[in-house]
């Protein structure tokens, strides 16, 4: 990789690795709206504790995309930056730019994403395995004999 387009990536990670250090030190966590539970409505609770919770996820996903660029500039000390590092293909340049903290190509990211899937999608189906869907939608049914025809 030229040395200047390399020099140009490297300052974009490292500014936009400061820039998410400085967010989540900034970040604040919601207090709560009331001093006391008392004669709170549960939805002002559930409320507090969606705006908690949100605040959290924001600072969790912060910090991950702070340890990919960290990753990133590593690569960059090591030499391996702009190789794949699963097949050592070169990135493309276009995808380093839109994504500069990548490590992988194209082909690779997206076999990764796959493995993130939730384990319940390989039990679960939109589709019945068999006609026992059909058994269990009559089952219970209030339908008669004229309702189905």
């Amino acid at each position: 990789m030229d040395p200047q387009v390399l020099e140009k990536f490297r300052r974009q990670l490292e500014q936009e690795l400061k820039e998410i250090e400085q967010q989540i030190e900034e970040s604040e966590r919601p207090v709560a709206t009331e001093l006391s539970n008392y004669d709170n409505h549960p939805a002002d609770n559930a409320s507090d504790l969606t705006d908690k919770l949100t605040e959290m996820v924001i600072d969790e996903h912060r910090g991950d995309h702070a340890e990919e660029i960290k990753h990133a500039l590593q690569a960059m000390e090591d030499g391996t930056y702009g190789k794949c590092a699963i097949c050592s293909e070169e990135i493309p340049i276009g995808r380093l730019e839109a994504k500069p903290e990548a490590l992988t190509c194209v082909e690779h990211a997206e076999k990764m994403d796959d493995d993130l899937r939730p384990v319940e999608e390989d039990v679960l189906s939109s589709t019945p395995k068999s006609d026992d869907f059909i058994e269990l939608e009559e089952f219970g049914s209030s339908d008669t004999p004229q309702d189905k025809s």
